[in-house]
């Protein structure tokens, strides 16, 4: 099976479909994203659509509904958890502080800009 994300003109993701194999020929990606892309429009499902990997084998991460798509990078990245985290060089969201590596588990306190441990 291959996954579709539809994109609105802002990047973010509105849904994502499956779409079956037979569909895209049996094909893996980057060639079934354009079988897929053209079968979608065939059976008249408006929009921009974009494969998404269920196993993050591409575009970074598999994509979910308030994702964003950056075209540049063609990479999913996952909605800002917290005002203060920064987006990183692997498109991933990190705290402006690092987790503490021992105790835990660790949850963000963003009021108060830090990790506490949770009992």
């Amino acid at each position: 099976m291959a996954h579709f994300a539809k994109i609105d003109e802002n990047g973010i993701v509105n849904s994502v479909i499956v779409v079956s194999n037979d569909a895209i020929e049996n094909k893996s990606f980057p060639e079934s994203d354009e079988i897929g892309q053209n079968f979608i429009k065939s059976i008249k499902i408006d929009g921009t659509w974009v494969q998404t990997s269920y196993n993050n084998n591409f575009r970074k991460q598999f994509a979910g509904v308030g994702f964003f798509y950056d075209k540049d990078n063609d990479v999913f990245i996952a909605p800002k958890p917290f005002d203060s985290w920064i987006l990183n060089e692997d498109y991933d969201w990190a705290a402006p502080i690092p987790m503490p590596e021992t105790g835990g588990p660790w949850i963000w306190d963003e009021e108060n800009q830090q990790w506490e441990e949770q009992q």
